[in-house]
């Protein structure tokens, strides 16, 4: 079991309604009913039952607010303990962000939050995969997506334009003997994947990409076209676009943090900086070609 699991049970058991404790956690409804059911399904046991349109406690229901109540007081003690600590601007703080993001157009903001805090011990975490913030593997996540994870609370700060990018020299070559791009094989996420397959009928490839960095290098070395968020092909001088971006490729770019940290001083810090830094660079990330890095 997870605190968060017990925190949403809680929640119901105190308010005896799926809506009263969504409204108190801040959550969709069909976000708290689906992860009773799966806490339940994970216990074996019923622990709510329906009554006169309210939820009642079983009596695995009472043993599990029980134990739960002492666990929660157990938090709230460790986080009254920190509060001192975290209303200052020091100690770690891990940051989860794509790769192709963090190594490119966030790192200067990565450095320049570094030399205004230094006092902050800055971890940054770059994969494909999101890392969880329930789970405390990172505090913030700088995600693309127009569907964040429900149970994190952030701002949508940008859109995150993408566009078909070949090099000059091979979009030349294209223009001149006519016919279809070559595309390239890409499995770096779903999104590219997807969208690559809508866009190639032919599904045939002679080279494959598992991460958008290496894509952007096939592409510089005239292996073919592929889509790649403007942010990085608008700012790279070897390559041009091949069609302009497509709105419906658009994606949101969020800066996520768990509910648990929104009064953390160095994780506040963090996000109004990054969100103060994005919005400058929002012409970049919007596909705007006059955009400078």
């Amino acid at each position: 079991m997870n605190w968060d699991d017990l925190r949403l049970f809680l929640a119901v058991a105190r308010t005896g309604s799926i809506s009263g404790a969504a409204k108190q956690l801040g959550v969709q409804h069909s976000t708290v009913s689906r992860r009773i059911r799966q806490f339940e399904e994970k216990l074996g046991s019923r622990l709510l039952e329906r009554k006169s349109g309210r939820y009642e406690l079983t009596q695995a229901g009472n043993n599990v607010k029980e134990a739960s109540s002492r666990i929660e007081r157990e938090v709230l003690g460790v986080d009254g303990a920190l509060l001192g600590k975290d209303s200052q601007q020091v100690g770690p703080l891990k940051v989860a962000a794509l790769n192709n993001m963090a190594s490119t157009v966030l790192m200067p903001m990565f450095a320049s939050f570094s030399q205004k805090l230094p006092q902050v011990e800055l971890h940054i975490i770059v994969s494909n995969i999101d890392a969880s913030l329930p789970q405390r593997e990172a505090d913030v996540a700088i995600r693309l997506t127009n569907t964040p994870t429900d149970t994190l609370i952030g701002k949508r700060v940008v859109t995150v334009a993408s566009a078909i990018y070949g090099s000059p020299a091979y979009l030349e070559q294209l223009e001149q003997q006519g016919g279809e791009p070559r595309w390239i094989g890409v499995d770096c996420c779903d999104f590219h994947k997807s969208w690559t397959k809508q866009l190639d009928k032919r599904h045939s490839y002679n080279f494959y990409s598992d991460d958008t960095q290496l894509t952007h290098s096939a592409i510089r070395e005239g292996l073919g076209v592929s889509i790649l968020p403007c942010f990085m092909g608008d700012a790279d001088p070897a390559l041009k676009r091949y069609r302009d971006p497509d709105p419906a490729y658009n994606l949101g770019l969020w800066v996520l943090l768990h509910p648990d940290l929104k009064r953390t001083a160095r994780v506040l810090a963090f996000r109004d900086h990054m969100i103060q830094a994005i919005n400058d660079k929002k012409d970049l990330f919007e596909g705007e070609l006059n955009a400078s890095v």
